[in-house]
């Protein structure tokens, strides 16, 4: 059993003694401790908290916990029942409220659930804000409501709503899209996904559906990540399908992974570059993606004519610099699509009805628009420490070492070189040290991580 206790929620397995995984008992607790952080937030207000969730299987169970907390502390509940992350954070803001617990793992495999915390904005919770909630959970420093305060609990659909608010983007042509004539497959890895998408597509006037593993029973019909490796099968059938595009996304659909009509993928990184090409070609301006984001973006933001920045990795700190730099889009390159113009969340329904838009209006075929962007590729690699071995050292030594390089610290150490950069981060949880790098071939971003692992082992 784990439980993993973040700033950014509450993740565990499901099943075991309290404390060692995601039990019923942790879950009231956290809840409880959220909805009291919420309290200290907005003192003498009246509290709405707005609650969705993914399809797991542990899902109603966890919601009904989470709900019936909620209206012990007395707080009001707009119970959304199945909603995507991002209708979930729209929702908050609709809704007034001051705050949401969204229920999922994210790309996780089902035997996992999680509470992820919102602010009043619908945007996750800061580091600050995250530990003054573990540390109420810890000390258990919350109150329960008297009878005649508990909180009413409201049941409401949202998917409609955010659907409308997708076409009403100025950015989304829904006739240019219905010419098209598309046939579009989503897979869903049957989830909520399965219900969302193909109503979106339908909206948007897609002239066929083919759907994949649309069925919400949390029964995840592949590993739920939507990396190459997890979507074979599904490669498989879109190209066979006869469909324009593919667009698969994660069990609560806020990363987005787009298959080519030849099945061929569009590599996840470009969901966010492609998407943010279009953006910038309508409403020049700045972009923001984390540190160990594909330097594509960067590439297409400077031939635009905006200036790219960089954040720590995490949603919460991309959204920080997205709203400092003014940035008309951003996100992460695991296909997470940020539009201020929605709002400030990864969405893969705004990525989809974009990302229709651009091949309808480019008038190619998906494969060939993923030609149309500069060839980058991704590395990803570990090295495993013994726990004796002082790992923040080893990074302090590693800038020195590269001095001569552009280096940036702000989250780990990423050195730039001219055309390839390299990322290094130690894990929170574990003696490791991840290693991403990037370079214009495979073989040349495997031998720049293997030099750096070289160098690591020297200093070790």
């Amino acid at each position: 059993m784990t439980l993993i206790k973040s700033i950014s929620g509450i993740r565990g397995t499901i099943g075991g003694r309290p404390g060692e995984g995601l039990s019923p008992l942790d879950v009231v607790k956290y809840t409880a401790a959220y909805a009291e952080w919420a309290k200290q937030q907005h003192p003498g207000q009246s509290i709405t908290i707005v609650v969705g969730r993914d399809a797991r299987i542990s899902g109603p169970m966890i919601q009904s916990l989470v709900v019936a907390t909620l209206s012990g502390m007395g707080c009001m509940v707009v119970d959304l029942g199945m909603a995507t992350t991002p209708t979930t954070e729209i929702a908050v803001k609709e809704e007034n409220a001051q705050g949401g617990i969204i229920l999922t793992a994210s790309h996780n495999p089902k035997q996992w659930n999680a509470l992820k915390l919102l602010n009043q904005d619908g945007e996750f919770l800061n580091a600050a804000e995250g530990s003054v909630v573990l540390d109420i959970a810890e000390t258990e420093s919350y109150q329960f409501a008297e009878v005649d305060d508990l909180g009413e609990i409201f049941a409401k659909d949202y998917m409609d709503i955010h659907i409308q608010q997708v076409l009403d983007l100025d950015l989304v042509d829904v006739e240019a899209i219905r010419m098209a004539n598309f046939r579009v497959a989503i897979d869903a890895v049957n989830s909520v996904g399965g219900i969302v998408i193909p109503a979106l597509l339908k909206a948007l006037g897609v002239s066929e559906i083919v759907e994949i593993n649309c069925k919400p029973t949390g029964n995840f019909a592949h590993t739920p990540e939507p990396l190459p490796e997890n979507l074979v099968e599904t490669s498989e059938i879109i190209c066979e399908s006869g469909v324009d595009v593919g667009f698969v996304v994660d069990p609560d659909v806020d990363r987005l992974a787009i298959i080519s009509e030849d099945g061929s993928m569009f590599n996840e990184e470009y969901s966010l570059v492609s998407i943010a090409d279009y953006v910038l070609s309508q409403t020049p301006g700045n972009t923001v993606s984390n540190l160990s984001s594909s330097r594509a973006l960067r590439d297409i933001t400077e031939k635009r004519g905006g200036k790219y920045s960089a954040a720590a990795v995490g949603e919460v700190n991309v959204v920080a610099k997205m709203k400092a730099t003014n940035a008309v889009i951003g996100g992460e390159g695991n296909g997470g699509i940020i539009y201020p113009a929605s709002h400030y969340g990864r969405d893969s329904l705004v990525g989809i009805a974009l990302f229709l838009t651009l091949l309808a209006k480019s008038g190619l075929k998906c494969s060939a628009l993923r030609r149309t962007y500069p060839d980058y590729f991704i590395s990803k690699n570990k090295i495993e420490l013994t726990a004796d071995i002082d790992v923040d050292g080893i990074l302090v030594k590693m800038k020195h070492k590269y001095r001569d390089e552009q280096v940036t610290d702000i989250d780990g150490v990423k050195i730039d070189f001219a055309d390839r950069w390299v990322h290094l981060r130690k894990s929170n949880t574990e003696a490791i040290i991840r290693i991403y790098a990037e370079a214009p071939s495979m073989m040349e971003a495997d031998h720049l991580a293997k030099k750096i692992i070289q160098d690591i082992r020297q200093l070790i």
